[in-house]
């Protein structure tokens, strides 16, 4: 199979979702992988390091979407590139169709087979490449919180460890998710006294247990 891995439109910087190890792997299984020019630039990555990996450098998406069986993004396609797709394609991305009915259409036009990373879903139930991103957007929401409540930035100056004199901030985290679970884990480690609400009993009880008491938990109800 032929992967084609073009840079992100979207963001507006030359950036791919794949490392050269990445590519090395792929590679490894027996796939022939076309990597746009200068496309890992803003992760610290080249031409020569994608090349080396086994890859081969072409200078255009329509290049690579005109060539490849697969395309592999990271973002959301936008519709310049919907309109690169073609039937039997297949595109492998995170795609969050839901408020997005402009790019849905523009999908079911291509007659591309398009597969949502965030619908991958393991035997157990679990969402394997959701779960990543779930855990690096809990722990962003507490040093975005804690930024925000910097005086420069319109908050009231509280820290959220405090100083000695000065009691922490309190956090409240609102489900015990993956999200939640790792908000929970960086507000500890800045200091801050921390809440969780939840709707499930069970699912309060092991948080209960991995933070051995150190998170108060709530069950959600209309009061609470």
């Amino acid at each position: 199979m032929i992967i084609g891995i073009p840079k992100e439109i979207k963001t507006n910087e030359h950036r791919i979702g794949m490392t050269p190890a990445g590519v090395k792997e792929l590679i490894l299984n027996g796939h022939e992988v076309l990597v746009q020019k200068d496309g890992g630039a803003s992760i610290g990555f080249f031409d020569a390091d994608y090349s080396g990996a086994g890859a081969r450098i072409v200078d255009t998406p329509e290049e690579i979407f005109a060539t490849a069986d697969m395309i592999i993004k990271v973002k959301e396609p936008q519709l310049p590139e919907c309109k690169l797709l073609r039937p039997n394609q297949i595109l492998f991305t995170y795609l969050h169709l839901a408020p997005d009915p402009a790019q849905a259409e523009a999908l079911i036009a291509s007659g591309a087979t398009c597969i949502a990373y965030e619908t991958v879903t393991q035997a157990s139930g679990g969402l394997p490449l959701l779960a990543p991103m779930s855990e690096v957007a809990g722990r962003l929401s507490i040093t975005a919180g804690a930024h925000h409540m910097q005086m420069l930035y319109g908050g009231s100056g509280m820290l959220l460890g405090g100083v000695p004199g000065v009691e922490p901030a309190k956090v409240l985290i609102i489900g015990g998710g993956v999200v939640g679970i790792n908000a929970a884990k960086m507000a500890l480690g800045l200091g801050a006294q921390v809440t969780l609400v939840d709707r499930s009993i069970d699912r309060l009880r092991q948080l209960d247990d991995i933070f051995n008491g150190r998170v108060r938990t709530l069950f959600s109800t209309a009061d609470t």
